[in-house]
Order: C-alpha cells, then sequence, then structure tokens
C-alpha cells in the first residue's frame, strides 16, 4: 500500500465511551524498588517531538524512548526481571534451591532475549523458543545470551504451547508474558514490571510541567501485557485527571481489535507483519479484563504506515523498531483520515492536549526493520 492511500479509507477501529471511568486496583509499589537497585538502572528518555504535535493539531507530543532498557534494545526487561526474581525468591522460600532451574519461554524477540539475559545473569539456564518469522539477528542475538533456542515451524502461539510443553520438566519454570486460565501468576508478575516505564512517565511529565499527567497515551500491542500495566497504572487513580488510552495493532494480527469488536477474548488467525513483536493471534487472559474495561479505543495499522512512523521518528532523533512506532502510526490513523473528527472527540483530544506514545523497541531489536523476510 502507499503511503497516502491509507488516509483515504477508515482504519480498523473500536471506541467505546465510559473507559476513563472504570477503576482498578494498583500495581505494587516495590517493583520501581527493585528496578532501580538493577545494576544500569536508570530512567529511559521522554522526548518532546514539537513537529508532532504540529502534524497532529494537539499541545504537546512526548515519545517514551525504549531502545536502551537494562542494556536492551526494548521495555521486556522490566517485566522480565521483577518475574524472574519473584521466581526464584518462592523457589528459595519453599526450599527448592538444590540446583540451576532452567527458565523457559517462547517469543517474538524481546522477552525471550530479557529473559535468558537475566537467567545467565543469575546462575540459571534458558531454554526459548522461537516462532516462524523472527528475523535470524533477533534469533542469534538471544543464542548471545547463552540461551538454548528451538525455532518453532509455526506462529507465535504454537512456540507459547511448546514452550508451556518443555517446561512441564524437573527444574524448570515457565517465565511467559502471556497469560492463559490456569497459567496466571507469573505473567502477572511481568505486567507489575512494567509498571515501572509509567511511574517513570509521570515523573518525566511533572518535570516538564505537565503535572496532571498526560490526555492520550497510545500503546503497541501484541497479546495486552503492556496495555494492561497502562490501564493498570491510569485507572486505579481515585480521582483527578484521566487519560484516553488507545491500543495499536498490526493488521496482521488484530486480536484486541476483535475480540474488544465482539465483546469476549477470541484468537485470530495471523498473517506475515514486520511488527514482529506485535504478531500475536490471543489476548492474554489478564490483560483481557484490564483492556475491555479501561481501554478508550483500539486501533490497527499497516506494515507501511509503522515502516514510515519509524522512519519519522528516526528522523527526528529517536530509534523507533516497527513495533515502537507502531504507537506513532495509530495515533496518526485515528487522528487524520475519513472519521478523524468523530475519533479525536471520542479520545477526548483538542489543540491543547498532551499525548504520549509508547516506543516499546530501539530499531536494534529488529533488525530487518521495513523489509520482509
Amino acid at each position: 500500500m502507499s503511503d497516502n492511500a491509507s488516509s483515504f479509507r477508515t482504519p480498523p477501529w473500536f471506541a467505546r465511551p465510559d473507559a476513563r471511568a472504570w477503576r482498578c486496583e494498583p500495581a505494587p509499589a516495590e517493583v520501581r524498588l527493585f528496578h532501580s537497585s538493577l545494576p544500569g538502572y536508570a530512567p529511559t528518555p521522554l522526548t518532546e517531538l514539537l513537529s508532532l504535535a504540529e502534524e497532529l493539531g494537539v499541545g504537546r507530543v512526548f515519545v517514551k524512548d525504549e531502545s536502551c532498557r537494562l542494556g536492551l534494545p526494548a521495555f521486556k526487561a522490566l517485566g522480565a526481571s521483577w518475574a524472574v526474581h519473584r521466581t526464584l525468591a518462592e523457589r528459595a522460600a519453599n526450599g527448592e534451591e538444590h540446583g540451576p532451574v532452567t527458565l523457559v519461554t517462547a517469543t517474538d524477540g524481546n522477552h525471550g532475549r530479557a529473559v535468558a539475559r537475566m537467567a545467565h545473569r543469575l546462575g540459571q539456564d534458558a531454554h526459548v523458543f522461537v516462532p516462524q518469522g523472527v528475523h535470524p539477528g533477533a534469533v542469534a542475538a538471544i543464542v548471545a545470551e547463552q540461551a538454548k533456542v528451538t525455532e518453532v515451524a509455526g506462529p507465535y502461539d504454537e512456540a507459547v504451547r511448546l514452550a508451556a510443553e518443555a517446561a512441564a520438566e524437573p527444574d524448570t519454570v515457565l517465565v511467559q508474558d502471556t497469560a492463559w486460565p490456569g497459567y496466571e501468576r507469573i505473567p502477572g508478575w511481568i505486567v507489575e514490571g512494567y509498571s515501572t516505564l509509567c511511574a517513570e512517565i509521570d515523573e518525566q511529565l511533572k518535570a516538564e510541567g505537565v503535572a496532571e499527567g498526560p490526555d492520550l497515551v497510545s500503546i503497541p500491542v501484541g497479546v495486552g501485557s503492556l496495555a494492561q500495566a497502562v490501564v493498570t497504572h491510569y485507572r486505579s487513580r481515585p480521582r483527578g485527571h484521566t487519560p484516553a488510552l488507545l491500543s495499536v495493532e498490526p493488521e496482521a494480527a488484530p486480536c484486541v481489535l476483535e475480540s474488544l469488536s465482539l465483546g469476549a477474548p477470541v484468537s485470530v488467525t495471523t498473517r506475515e507483519t514486520v511488527m514482529a513483536g506485535l504478531n500475536c493471534g490471543t489476548p492474554s487472559s489478564i490483560a483481557w479484563p484490564r483492556l475491555r474495561g479501561g481501554l478508550d479505543a483500539a486501533v490497527a495499522v499497516a506494515d507501511a504506515d509503522s515502516a514510515r512512523a519509524a522512519g519519522d521518528l528516526a528522523a527526528a532523533g529517536v530509534s523507533s523498531g516497527p513495533c515502537g512506532a507502531a504507537a506513532l502510526a495509530g495515533l496518526r490513523a485515528a487522528l487524520t483520515g475519513a472519521g478523524a473528527g468523530e475519533r479525536r472527540t471520542a479520545l477526548g483530544l483538542g489543540p491543547a492536549s498532551v499525548v504520549v506514545l509508547l516506543s516499546t523497541e530501539g530499531a536494534a531489536a529488529n533488525p530487518h526493520s521495513g523489509a520482509h523476510h
């Protein structure tokens, strides 16, 4: 599709009117303290992009830049580090500490690499299942973290299933960043880990003179774990300003958009997309109630739009892979083209609104950005 073709059609879109009034319990406060204690911890940058505010007709646009998080090119280490810490602490408390454990996971790239790095750092083993369509450079990066890698001849959901089977062996623990009925505690810890990113944004916006927080946050979505963390953060405040929350998925894998439209979690058949880290067919079971309750809107974007957004962010000095840049592509899809006025109203946006884009990975996380395998 050409870059301007998308401006002549209505994007895949879902909105619900009462999400900003919905409330839930907050994440535990000790997560931030844990991250602060890790070697190499520093808040990632929140970068203001004046040209985007002008282009989109809003007051200010900030990009949360996760291209270097705890030494890795994506935000995933926040969840993996806390979940591995909690998992090993619990094993020790139960007296199960008699040798190294193998941490098993499936990944589109970033989560598996983060689990492998945490395992190696803590003297444990890692076994990572990788689906079709993940770039060989991303696979090599996981191998470089001393993990055993199994390449799966199928999509992400199949890799998740095989990882869960492998984790039935003794002295193995599944550390998966998606949940399903019967497997929800560790994914819950992973989501708690992502809360640090939101806490940093609060502090960084205050420093920029935005004490009441943003008016809109745009969130790339795969299974919905990061979106779950963002909803939890902004919808657990008893009072005060609540932002609109927008999820962004590839048109090739819109499992949350489809689920919201149907009112129940469903699996979708995925196709290939340059947004490899978002190429997931089934929403996380623990994310779903939060997304159904607290998301204002969901949109799906084409590969060409994500690639263009990545190029524009790079030109503005922010390294962003196709998944990270989806946040900008989705915001553009929502605020421009056919029906944009209604979508802008649904999000409560005006000329003074403050928008935060979550750029979840740097270009290095997805070595082949802009090209197919």
